[in-house]
């Protein structure tokens, strides 16, 4: 993967993980969409936001503020991935392809 490609991509893929409702925005321009770093970034950001989202509806019992911890640590993981230009899955979430 050229190092420009990443370099060009890596602030998106960090903010994605903080925020990751945005997990989008490599889709709305063409080097994004065209960029395996950022499309890598984008789909492990998408899976992060379910399990977000699937600890927010359990939150009501113990599992789903587990759920949340795993979650957050995980966002850990995919920034420091992203900030040293890695394409690391996550942990046993990160095999799940929802983007292409």
């Amino acid at each position: 993967m050229p190092a420009s490609d990443t370099e060009q991509h890596k602030v998106f893929a960090i903010v994605g993980y903080i925020i990751p409702i945005i997990f989008f925005i490599p889709m709305l321009s063409e080097s994004g969409k065209k960029s395996a770093f950022a499309m890598f970034h984008a789909n492990q950001q998408l899976v992060l936001l379910i399990t977000w989202l699937v600890g927010w509806v359990t939150s009501f019992i113990l599992i789903g503020f587990f759920i949340s911890i795993f979650a957050f640590i995980l966002m850990i993981i995919g920034i420091i991935n992203a900030a040293g230009g890695h394409m690391k899955k996550l942990p046993l979430i990160g095999s799940i392809t929802i983007l292409k």
